[in-house]
């Protein structure tokens, strides 16, 4: 379902925001900081059900590939909220896990690394395909 009533997102701001989710996985699993995970928690909350344009992260980003002349095209932004929903959903369950004195806490962490390095290097966003294909399969009311 495509969003209308939100605005739409540049890709390369987006893809940005990949970086920075996929360098704070790295930097979380790799020096055994799972708090760090509480970012992504807080970014995906705010993107997700918020919007892209209230989260800080997603802000600079885009003052930087604009500055940078670098924005990119606008596309909708209904695939990528539902992306910042999963980015919240999995790093909630990484910090429950850390809080809850489980190891386990680097699976979801390692996920996201993963799938966010899909989007920031290949323009592969995992979560919007799985949004596209709900919506097309779904039974229609």
């Amino acid at each position: 379902m495509l969003r209308f009533d939100v605005p739409q997102v540049h890709a390369n701001a987006i893809r940005l925001d990949a970086v920075i989710t996929f360098l704070v996985s790295i930097a979380a699993l790799g020096f055994d900081l799972p708090w760090l995970m509480l970012l992504l928690v807080v970014a995906g909350f705010v993107r997700g059900f918020i919007g892209h344009y209230r989260c800080p992260i997603h802000r600079s980003s885009l003052w930087l590939m604009q500055r940078l002349d670098r924005a990119g095209p606008k596309e909708n932004a209904g695939a990528k909220m539902f992306a910042a929903k999963i980015l919240f959903v999995a790093s909630a369950i990484s910090v429950v896990l850390w809080l809850a004195g489980s190891s386990l806490w680097m699976a979801p962490a390692a996920v996201l690394a993963v799938f966010s390095f899909l989007e920031w290097a290949f323009s592969f966003c995992a979560a919007c395909w799985a949004y596209t294909l709900w919506y097309r399969f779904r039974p229609q009311q």
